[in-house]
């Protein structure tokens, strides 16, 4: 939320009165980005999802005080850009990440019993999902998730999260952006290097081990 109020105040100062300030972002508040400007009216959300450049779905977010033309304006744009927009209230996650945060947690917690990422995706892709739950967190990076979880642990200390994901984060296993994740790289992919000396980063966590890995966090 700092990085978001430091961009917006600087929007704010700098962009022309009636400018939309509109944020991507995926689970956090709206309305509490709009209250780091003058112009609450004239901010929302457009939520992408990733690959943007396929992705078709497109979550309008529309906040507390979001002036009604400014949400006309950006369901036209997103028509204009071939995207299904669908419009959202704030709330933890909005629409899509507040079903997938569920979906994810489950999935998860499977690997807690000793199945493998590649046995949970392949499951999920032959019921009919275009990509298992694994693929897709390597895909968007797994240190987004990681974030929303620190988050969560303060706002939900309730709610029960698999200690697997923050371990392969604890590693630098953030997915495509590292070259290393939950599931192997399709296509080829060159692994990148890593952030330590800019070394490739071999460490792994070989099948069957998810479940040990979690039970040394606890």
């Amino acid at each position: 939320m700092a990085v978001k109020q430091a961009v917006f105040e600087k929007l704010d100062a700098v962009a022309k009165p009636g400018a939309i300030l509109a944020t991507n972002t995926s689970t956090l508040d709206v309305n509490r980005i709009a209250a780091f400007t003058r112009r609450p009216q004239d901010v929302v959300g457009m939520h992408f999802f990733s690959p943007a450049n396929v992705m078709k779905l497109l979550e309008v977010v529309r906040g507390q005080k979001t002036a009604k033309d400014v949400l006309v304006a950006v369901m036209q744009v997103a028509k204009k850009i071939n995207k299904t927009a669908v419009v959202s209230g704030v709330c933890d996650g909005f629409i899509g990440n507040r079903m997938i945060e569920q979906y994810l947690r489950q999935a998860m917690f499977l690997l807690d019993e000793g199945a493998s990422p590649q046995q949970v995706d392949r499951a999920l892709e032959r019921f009919g999902m275009a990509m298992g739950p694994f693929r897709m967190s390597d895909l968007a990076g797994n240190d987004v998730g990681w974030y929303i979880r620190k988050r969560r642990y303060v706002e939900k200390p309730n709610v029960v999260y698999s200690k697997i994901a923050d371990r392969l984060c604890e590693l630098g296993r953030f997915g495509q952006k590292t070259g290393l994740g939950l599931v192997p790289l399709r296509g080829g992919q060159a692994r990148r290097h890593s952030r330590s000396g800019g070394r490739r980063d071999d460490r792994r966590l070989p099948q069957g081990a998810w479940h040990r890995a979690a039970q040394d966090r606890r």
